[in-house]
C-alpha cells in the first residue's frame, strides 16, 4: 500500500526558495565552509568527519531540509548547518507482547508473536514516522488482535503457516510508506483456558480409543481370515496339524518348564468313543452278559409227615 502525495505537497521547500530565505541559507552554507579552512578548521574536523558502518546510513539534513542519505564509509558534514541521523538497516527481531483475544468461534485465547523486519528506505523511516520501531510494534499488536479474531480456534491451531502469511502480508503494507519491510512474523504460543485444554484432551483421548478399538477390529478380522484359511488347509491335509503339534511342543520345550502340556488330537478321542460304541451295539463279543428278571423260586424245604417221628 502506497500513500500518493499530492503535487503541491510533495516539495514544500519550492515556496521559500528566493528572497531572503534563500540569502540566508547560502551565507551559513558559506560560514560552515569557511569555519574548515586551516588553522581554526582543526577542531571543527572532529565535528564534521563521519564514519558509518556497513550495515548502517547517515541522513543528513542541512538547516533542517532532508539533503538524503549516505554511507558506508567516510564522508564529512559541514559544520553548524548540518545534522545526521544514523539508522540501522539491520534486521530487527521485536516480540509482540501477549495479546488476549477472542476467536471466531468465541474461545478466549492469549497469543504472542515474533515478529522480523528492516528498514529498506532510510530517509523514509526518519522523515515520515517518530519512532520506526514503537510504530511497528504497535500496528503488530493491533493486527493480531484483529486477524485472530477473525479465525476459529482450530484454524489457529492447525493452519498456523496460513495466519502468519496473512499477518505479514497486512503488517507488511501499513509500513511500507514508513520504509520499514517485514520479512517474517511467526505465532509462537497459543495459551488455552484450563477448561478449553481438558475439552480437548477428552477429545484427543476418546479419539485416540476409537482409532484402537478399530485397529483391534480389523486385526480381529484379518486374523480370522487367515485362521480359516488355515482351518481349510489343516482340512485337506491332515499332516498339518501333527506337525502344529510337534511345532508346539518343541516351542514349550523350549522354555525349560518342568510341566509339559501336549494336546490331544480331538480326533484320536472320537475314534476311541467310535470303537467302543461298536462293540457294545454289536451281536458278537466275549462280554459277560447280565440277566435282569425276578428272582428263581427255591425249592420247599422238607416237611415231616403225619406219622412219622422225626
Amino acid at each position: 500500500m502506497t500513500i500518493e502525495t499530492p503535487p503541491e505537497q510533495r516539495d514544500p521547500r519550492a515556496a521559500d526558495e528566493g528572497g531572503l530565505a534563500a540569502i540566508v541559507r547560502w551565507l551559513l552554507t558559506a560560514f560552515a565552509f569557511f569555519l574548515l579552512i586551516p588553522p581554526w578548521g582543526f577542531l571543527v574536523w572532529f565535528y564534521s568527519v563521519k564514519i558509518v558502518a556497513e550495515y548502517e546510513r547517515g541522513v543528513i539534513f542541512r538547516l533542517g531540509r532532508l539533503v538524503g542519505a549516505r554511507g558506508p564509509g567516510l564522508f564529512v558534514i559541514l559544520p553548524i548547518v548540518d545534522r545526521m541521523v544514523t539508522v540501522d538497516l539491520r534486521t530487527v527481531t521485536m516480540d509482540v507482547p501477549s495479546q488476549e483475544c477472542i476467536t471466531r468461534d468465541n474461545v478466549t485465547v492469549k497469543v504472542n508473536a515474533v515478529i522480523y523486519f528492516r528498514v529498506v528506505n532510510p530517509e523514509d523511516s526518519v522523515t515520515r514516522v517518530l519512532d520506526h520501531f514503537r510504530a511497528t510494534s504497535q500496528i503488530s499488536q493491533t493486527t493480531l488482535r484483529s486477524v485472530l479474531g477473525q479465525s476459529d480456534l482450530d484454524e489457529l491451531l492447525s493452519e498456523r503457516e496460513q495466519i502468519n502469511a496473512k499477518l505479514q502480508q497486512i503488517i507488511d503494507e501499513q509500513t511500507e510508506p514508513w520504509g520499514v519491510k517485514v520479512s517474517t512474523v511467526e505465532v509462537k504460543d497459543v495459551e488455552l483456558p484450563q477448561g478449553m485444554q481438558r475439552a480437548m484432551a477428552r477429545q484427543a483421548e476418546a479419539e485416540r480409543e476409537r482409532r484402537a478399538k478399530v485397529i483391534n477390529a480389523e486385526g480381529e478380522l484379518q486374523a480370522s481370515e487367515r485362521l480359516a484359511e488355515a482351518g481349510r488347509i489343516m482340512a485337506t491335509e491332515p499332516a498339518t496339524l501333527q506337525l502344529r503339534f510337534l511345532q508346539t511342543l518343541s516351542e514349550v520345550a523350549t522354555e525349560k518348564n518342568s510341566t509339559i502340556v501336549f494336546p490331544v488330537p480331538i480326533d484320536l478321542i472320537q475314534m476311541f468313543a467310535t470303537g467302543l460304541a461298536q462293540n457294545g451295539g454289536g451281536g458278537g463279543g466275549d462280554r459277560p452278559r447280565i440277566h435282569v428278571g425276578p428272582a428263581p423260586e427255591t425249592a420247599p424245604r422238607d416237611v415231616p409227615r403225619e406219622g412219622t417221628v422225626s
